[in-house]
This record gives C-alpha cells, structure tokens and sequence, in this order.
C-alpha cells in the first residue's frame, strides 16, 4: 500500500461525509480496499489536523469519539457534531441507527 496515497485517499472520503452524518475508520478502510487499515486511517486523520476537513465526522465503530484528543480539547469534536444536529446515547456515544453514513452508499 503507498501510504501517501492512501492518505489521500482518506481525505478524499473524509470530505465527502454529509453534514450530520458520521462515518467510522472501518468504513474508509474498506471502501479504500483494505478493511484492515482502520488504524491507517487514524494516522491519515491525525496528518490532517489543522485542515478543513471535516474529521470530527469519524467515530469508531461504536460510535465513540476517539479523536476527540486531537481537536484542541476533550469536548470539541462533540460539540462539532452537536452543532451539526447529530445526537448522542446517555454514553456519550454517536447514536449510529441515526448518523451512520458508509462511504459509496448512496443512501444516507
């Protein structure tokens, strides 16, 4: 795999993800052809830090906000999504039924 591609590749989807919706580092992995890469696509998130792209919108499978350490303090990627009208179970979670959006599906 050329990891600069793949990265790209990443960011590539990541911009894609609607607006309310969220979509998993799983999700990219496999739609970029390697369903084992979700800690890749993690690394490609964080080189994309202080981009416009829309990361606060990848959780973990379920629903959880992982990144959330790399978005300048521990409530900010929640507060993007809240702001963008996704909701969350009493853990804190994405409420993934709601928001899931998988890369190549064109139902949302």
């Amino acid at each position: 795999m050329n990891r600069g591609n793949f990265f790209e590749n990443v960011w590539d989807t990541v911009a894609q993800i609607p607006r309310s919706k969220v979509t998993t580092y799983g999700h990219i992995a496999e739609y970029l052809g390697s369903r084992s890469a979700a800690r890749t696509v993690g690394w490609a998130l964080k080189a994309a830090k202080g981009s416009h792209l829309p990361c606060h919108r990848v959780v973990n499978r379920n629903g959880a906000l992982t990144g959330a350490r790399n978005f300048g303090g521990p409530n900010i990627m929640e507060q993007l999504l809240r702001m963008e009208g996704v909701t969350f179970d009493e853990e804190g979670c994405v409420i993934m039924s709601r928001h899931l959006w998988v890369p190549g599906s064109e139902f949302y």
